[in-house]
């Protein structure tokens, strides 16, 4: 489903503001992206830790390298 211009503007200014930033952290309840562009988008992009999809994606990526490492010994 494609974003309205006036949606995608929203989405945009929510992630500029830097009382959503914390620190390197982007926290925002009210935006529902899972992967924001960072503050400075020329960085790239970083998760939405308010949202509870960031930690399970981290916690299954730590849990993909740790059986990898494992599996490689």
């Amino acid at each position: 489903m494609m974003k309205n211009q006036k949606e995608t503007e929203m989405l945009n200014r929510m992630s500029k503001d830097p009382g959503n930033w914390h620190g390197p952290f982007y926290f925002n309840r009210k935006d529902p992206r899972l992967i924001v562009p960072k503050f400075n988008p020329a960085l790239g992009q970083t998760f939405n830790f308010a949202s509870p999809y960031a930690y399970i994606t981290l916690a299954g990526i730590i849990l993909i390298v740790v059986v990898f490492r494992l599996l490689g010994k």
